[in-house]
């Protein structure tokens, strides 16, 4: 089923909807959410979540990019799902081997609710840059730092050597890092 035809049923209040959202990205968002979580069963409830979250948000809001937009969904409940468990044990885990191989590329995470326009804008500066990488680097960047890949699923998935993934990754992430001290934004 088109996406459109999707959207359509979430305009008329079609409770069908769920289902065919569920058959058509299920997976896809079910692999997001196990990624980051490591758990079947929270990645199930992160994908239930998120088809809530869509029928509670379309109406009024029609996604140009359905799939995209489920998958930012599932991920930020995903992370939000991983940082309660991480606050309650503590311990360490994936996320904070992604987000520690970022951190020197980024902003502080430390912000405010006023801040959410220069998050904005930050969001769009990273999207603009990775939109003039190549396009192994692009899909590279997105399946480790979105999607939450590890560097062998993704060295298995491009066919290429993990050292490749890695060395690829490395040289975008300094490229971004300078990419955000021209846009004055790393600071």
């Amino acid at each position: 089923m088109e996406d459109t035809q999707i959207l359509d049923m979430y305009f008329t209040r079609d409770e069908t909807a769920i289902d065919a959202t569920r058959q058509k990205y299920g997976m896809r968002l079910f692999g997001v959410a196990r990624n980051i979580l490591r758990s079947h069963e929270d990645a199930e409830e992160c994908v239930s979540d998120t088809l809530l979250r869509a029928w509670n948000t379309i109406p009024p809001g029609r996604p140009e990019m359905f799939g995209a937009y489920l998958a930012k969904i599932v991920r930020n409940i995903a992370l939000n799902v991983w940082e309660a468990k991480a606050a309650a044990k503590r311990g360490g885990g994936k996320v904070n081997v992604l987000l520690d191989e970022l951190a020197e590329c980024l902003p502080s995470r430390d912000s405010r609710p006023e801040d959410a326009h220069e998050r904005a804008h930050t969001a769009q500066t990273i999207n603009a840059f990775l939109g003039g990488q190549p396009k192994p680097a692009r899909v590279m960047f997105v399946l480790r730092y979105f999607h939450g890949e590890s560097i062998n699923a993704i060295s298995v998935r491009l066919k290429i050597s993990e050292s490749k993934v890695k060395s690829t990754l490395f040289r975008t992430r300094k490229k971004l890092h300078i990419h955000l001290e021209k846009e004055e934004i790393f600071i």
